[in-house]
């Protein structure tokens, strides 16, 4: 398995787009077949061959189609087919930053679902070549990045801010470090107003924001541990629960496993698009 992650090297790029990555499965001998993808407030879209299949599912919905797609904020956990070869070139936005982007047909905010996009075509660019970006993310990493920033920078530089967009980029560094209850004060405005810009933008509540954040600075924290030195009590008080059944409720709410389940499934259970890297 082929992957990497880097962060754009242009500011402007930078403000709207979090990082790049890319997976490439170079081989069928994999037991990782159907990995899940951890809820994400972050869009996607994903650059992969025009015949290349994908598929997301829930209990409850899933999304099929083929080539390169928008895999769009998700509040549950997703099972992704990964039984063949395949390959995918991955930008990562910040959170809410569609809000400011043209993009063609979009409806914003929308949330738990992919869809189909011509990239040449959005991005107005004639000598737009998949397979030469996807060739060239195999071979020379940092080369793909800088060609990235240049295909989004005219996109980025137009890019349409307003007092929604700006009171949420304020909010959101904060939501890890700061009671969500003082936020509006903490920013000068009121917290209904805070509320409604952030919900508008986003297409979440700043309570959704903030237990995906911590799931994932969880996971990441798990990953880089045995399961023998796991103390769940620890984990629990280390990442703001109120106690270990409480970590347990979110734990199977937010991936549907308990933290039994997870430790036995943790390898499958992965945020591979320009997050946690799965173990090998």
């Amino acid at each position: 398995m082929l992957q990497w992650i880097h962060s754009p090297k242009n500011t402007q790029v930078a403000k709207y787009i979090k990082c790049y990555w890319l997976i490439e499965k170079t081989t069928l001998q994999d037991t990782h077949n159907f990995p899940k993808l951890n809820p994400d407030p972050s869009a996607h879209l994903i650059i992969c061959p025009q015949a290349q299949h994908y598929h997301y599912d829930t209990a409850a919905i899933a999304s099929d189609g083929n080539g390169s797609h928008w895999l769009y904020p998700q509040q549950k956990t997703l099972r992704l087919d990964h039984t063949q070869r395949f390959v995918c070139l991955g930008v990562k936005f910040h959170v809410g930053a569609l809000y400011s982007v043209d993009i063609p047909n979009y409806n914003h905010p929308s949330l738990n679902s992919a869809a189909s996009i011509e990239i040449a075509e959005w991005l107005s660019v004639t000598d737009f070549s998949v397979e030469s970006l996807l060739q060239l993310g195999r071979t020379e990493p940092l080369v793909c990045c800088a060609k990235l920033d240049e295909l989004f920078l005219p996109l980025l530089n137009n890019a349409i801010e307003d007092q929604h967009s700006e009171i949420t980029r304020k909010a959101l560094p904060l939501l890890d470090s700061t009671p969500i209850s003082t936020l509006g004060e903490k920013l000068c405005c009121s917290q209904r107003t805070l509320e409604r810009s952030f919900n508008r933008v986003t297409g979440l509540t700043m309570k959704q924001c903030q237990s995906m954040d911590k799931l994932e600075a969880m996971l990441e924290y798990l990953y880089q541990r045995d399961a023998t030195d796991i103390d769940w009590v620890d984990v629990a008080l280390t990442f703001g629960f109120s106690d270990q059944p409480h970590l347990i409720r979110q734990l199977k709410k937010q991936i549907g496993l308990t933290p039994k389940n997870y430790i036995e499934e943790r390898g499958l259970a992965i945020d591979i698009y320009g997050g946690v890297n799965p173990s090998e």
